[in-house]
């Protein structure tokens, strides 16, 4: 099936790669922004990137954040999209809340401190989590092959 002119492998594929991107952003305690995920998965998967100038490229985006959170969440409990703001932002965008709504863990009607509060307690979260979960064998001094 495809969605946004995408089919479901390369959907795989840009989940895969966003979500390794996005832990080793949590891993460095850094936000990124939509241009940077957008760039970083166009040069490491070769899948040519979303166009933000086009509506639906843009929706396609939040789908794939989307994907990413729903594959990370068992592991982490967190939505790692939280790590995504605007280019020249300091939040999380729209469909962040709106997802976090969906999944019932912020009121429908939130109001903007308790958006800026989940947002932060996301963010706080993952980089707790993923600065305990470091791979051990790039600590231990192992190169991993």
């Amino acid at each position: 099936m495809s969605k946004y002119g995408r089919d479901d492998e390369t959907w795989d594929q840009l989940t895969e790669g966003g979500l390794k991107f996005l832990i080793e952003r949590a891993r460095l305690r850094r936000t990124t922004s939509y241009t940077e995920l957008n760039t970083v998965l166009e040069r490491r998967t070769g899948i040519p990137g979303f166009d933000f100038g086009r509506q639906d490229e843009r929706t396609a985006m939040g789908f794939l954040l989307g994907l990413i959170v729903k594959r990370n969440r068992p592991e982490s409990n967190l939505m790692i999209s939280a790590l995504v703001i605007y280019l020249d932002g300091n939040d999380a965008g729209g469909g962040f809340y709106n997802l976090a709504a969906d999944l019932g863990l912020l009121p429908r009607k939130a109001s903007a401190r308790q958006k800026d509060e989940f947002w932060v307690s996301q963010l706080n979260g993952l980089y707790d989590h993923y600065s305990r979960t470091r791979d051990t064998s790039v600590s231990d001094g192992v190169i991993p092959g």
